[in-house]
């Protein structure tokens, strides 16, 4: 369980491909004390096992299914990738509850400058649009953010400059992937509610 409050970005220094396994080495500075193999660490907001670390690099392994269902099928070799470790009881939850169990890929389609903040559009399967309420939660590459408006199958966000500063979101382009996860509260009542 995470809270969408990145602590740091790593950089992914390889990509090995073994049958069917992936694994990613990923770099980052004074992040992994404390950290042990078998550890989980939301990578873009999925949560990713920790099964090989030294100093300032660590290994996770990708499913095949973890690869279809982020955009980590189309990871490249110097990506930034923002890095939380799994909350611990007692913590503050400053985000929201995030599972770091991806629901679906969404596309940047439009920056919009107002002020001096920036705000992203990004488009979602439309499946998924029915958990997304204005003021309501939602993880963008593991980031917890506010809903500033959704509508069908777009969704906006705003952010403030420290959230540019320490996460990968300031590097995104129009058309670039990243990884949604609704919020759980939502998916659960939907469960509840077809009952």
């Amino acid at each position: 369980m995470f809270t969408g409050i990145v602590e740091k970005t790593g950089k992914l220094k390889k990509i090995e491909k073994k049958t069917d396994k992936v694994y990613f080495i990923i770099e980052v500075d004074k992040f992994l004390n404390g950290v042990k193999i078998g550890d989980s660490i939301s990578c873009d907001g999925t949560c990713l096992t920790v099964v090989k670390k030294t100093k300032n690099i660590f290994t996770v392994e990708l499913m095949p299914e973890t690869l279809r269902l982020t955009k980590f099928i189309d990871s490249k070799i110097g990506d930034e990738i923002n890095l939380e470790k799994a909350s611990k009881i007692g913590d503050r939850i400053n985000g929201h509850f995030v599972s770091g169990h991806v629901d679906c890929v969404g596309v940047l389609k439009k920056i919009i400058k107002e002020g001096k903040y920036f705000c992203f559009a990004i488009r979602i399967p439309g499946q998924f649009s029915k958990f997304l309420a204005y003021k309501g939660s939602v993880s963008v590459n593991g980031v917890s953010l506010t809903i500033a408006e959704s509508k069908k199958d777009i969704f906006k966000i705003c952010l403030i400059t420290h959230t540019l500063n320490i996460t990968n979101l300031s590097d995104l382009k129009i058309g670039d992937k990243v990884n949604i996860e609704v919020d759980l509260i939502a998916r659960y009542l939907e469960k509840m509610l077809e009952k």
